[in-house]
């Protein structure tokens, strides 16, 4: 999407933000497609003169260089997952009003988030801490294409920081650490037959059952770490096997996920899976550590007092983990209800994008 002479679309970042939020949303940007996006939020930046601003792929960082005593990252992805595909669904492109609710693919999750960040980046030329803005690429998509992943590898200075806040949708409230996630592939083999001579063969969907099973009666822990406690599960998320309806299927996968609480590395949340699925081929296949709340750094405890309300853990994966693995305590905070992401129907109330925007002002101004 651009504007009539082929130039990025142009936002300003001086609107309410909940208008700002909305024209980010009309800005098209489902995973592998954030280019638009990025040109839009680069040609906002560069006039900022308090501002560095560095492009790498489809990421922009910004950062002010005020010599403060404290340097803060602000982060948020520009992707969204697909447009919904049920007739009628308001969370989609364009965006869409109703009375003073916001609908649209990335309301939540988190377009709202990044309205925020734009804002602050415009309106707050001298902030009381050094402010490092982070937007970036394929946050919704294999780890692999991460593009906060990629500006690790090749602009690591970039990120240097005492406290990261990741504008997740945490509906206002600040959200520690996250748990990690891991995933895995059990397969079960049998032998093919024709289906009216089955005697003949060995039907690897119905030797998964055993799986299926013993995922069925797992009990998930709730695991207390630094004073959150991180709710975990273990699902099949996914079942594949057979070729035909006349055929015994040869081969069934049985996808699995494994939410776990930060307090287990990776290696021993794989060891956990692979203890209760012993006797079968089990493959990993993906694998992100979890984050520990990081709420103990000063930087932390007076972002807490400023925006108010009591902390709570991050049931679910986030990029506070990346900033974990570089040595940087980070919350999460943003507008939006997290339950509402990914939904057919994704929506926020401008009112949520305009209270988190003053409590980070309050606490940078």
């Amino acid at each position: 999407m651009s504007n009539n002479d082929g130039g990025p679309v142009a936002l300003d970042l001086r609107a309410d933000v909940a208008l700002l939020t909305a024209a980010l949303l009309d800005i098209e940007s489902v995973s592998g497609n954030e280019t638009a996006l990025a040109d839009a939020v680069e040609a906002a930046l560069r006039p900022l003169a308090h501002l560095s601003v560095v492009r790498n792929g489809d990421a922009i960082v910004a950062r002010t260089s005020l010599g403060r005593a404290q340097r803060v990252i602000l982060a948020g992805h520009l992707d969204t997952v697909p447009l919904p595909t049920v007739p009628g669904s308001r969370g989609t492109v364009p965006a869409s009003w109703d009375g003073d609710v916001l609908y649209g693919r990335g309301a939540t999750d988190m377009k709202g988030g990044v309205a925020v960040q734009l804002a602050i980046a415009a309106a707050l030329a001298e902030p009381n801490r050094d402010i490092t803005f982070v937007f970036y690429d394929h946050e919704e998509v294999e780890a692999a294409k991460s593009g906060l992943g990629r500006l690790v590898r090749e602009h690591r200075e970039l990120l240097d920081a005492d406290f990261g806040i990741l504008l997740e949708p945490t509906n206002g409230v600040v959200e520690g650490g996250c748990n990690g996630t891991m995933r895995f592939q059990a397969t079960t083999a049998g032998r093919a037959a024709h289906s009216a001579r089955a005697w003949m063969g060995e039907n690897a969907i119905h030797a998964a059952a055993p799986i299926l099973a013993r995922l069925a009666a797992y009990e998930p822990s709730t695991v207390a770490v630094d004073g959150l406690d991180y709710r975990e599960s273990l699902n099949a998320v996914r079942i594949n096997g057979g070729t035909a309806g006349n055929v015994i299927p040869d081969r069934c996968v049985v996808e699995i996920n494994y939410r776990f609480a930060p307090d287990k590395t990776p290696a021993q949340a794989e060891a956990h899976v692979r203890d209760l699925l012993a006797g079968f081929d089990v493959v990993r296949t993906d694998a992100a550590a979890g984050a520990r709340p990081g709420l103990d750094a000063p930087a932390a405890a007076s972002f807490v007092a400023a925006v108010g309300g009591t902390p709570l853990p991050k049931y679910g994966w986030t990029d506070v983990a990346r900033l974990g693995e570089l040595g940087i305590p980070a919350v999460n905070f943003g507008p939006g209800d997290a339950l509402l992401a990914h939904s057919d129907n994704e929506h926020v109330p401008a009112a949520a994008i305009r209270d988190c925007l003053a409590a980070l002002l309050r606490w940078l101004g």
